[in-house]
């Protein structure tokens, strides 16, 4: 199985509930994938211009693939969230996101043919990027990460990525199965 078989089982998943592009470019870099998606809640009054709340969340995730991930890489991938994903797809250029939005997922999914060793296993798990926006009262930016190995099929993440480890870890056995 190569990183290309299994981006496409992934993001065969994702598609369903995700706008995704390939061959995606950020800041004059290209990734071999990039997910959006949106969700508008609203509570109104008996019609919509009559509307007491509204929320957006959104998720941004971006695919990447490598032979063996490195420290420095989760520390260029966290610079990319940080200087280009945050600013150009959260807020869009602005100093704030717009009214009404309460998260946004940032999410970097790493391809990777070899496990990486046990400091970049720690690194990853140490991958954090939270920033909140006028006191959280414009909602706040989370930042995820997810490395899938294929040589070992484990699957590592952070704090705010372990929501996706189990749908990844199904990929492989989903891979295997249909395999044999």
């Amino acid at each position: 199985m190569g990183t290309n078989t299994y981006l496409d089982e992934v993001l065969r998943r994702y598609s369903s509930s995700f706008d995704l592009y390939r061959d995606y470019s950020i800041y004059g870099e290209k990734y071999p994938a990039y997910g959006y998606f949106f969700s508008l809640g609203e509570k109104y009054v008996l019609k919509k211009e009559a509307n007491l709340w509204s929320i957006r969340a959104y998720e941004h995730v971006l695919f990447c693939q490598t032979d063996t991930l490195t420290t420095e890489y989760i520390d260029h991938l966290h610079k990319v969230m940080e200087d280009h994903m945050e600013p150009e797809l959260v807020r869009k250029g602005q100093k704030y996101p717009e009214k009404d939005h309460m998260i946004s997922y940032l999410t970097i999914v790493v391809i990777s043919e070899n496990t990486p060793d046990k400091e970049t296993i720690k690194n990853i798990r140490k991958f954090r990027f939270d920033k909140g926006y006028l006191f959280n009262f414009r909602g706040h930016s989370e930042g995820g990460f997810l490395c899938a190995c294929l040589d070992s099929k484990e699957v590592y993440t952070n704090y705010s990525g372990r929501r996706l480890k189990k749908m990844f870890e199904d990929v492989f056995r989903f891979i295997e199965k249909k395999a044999s």
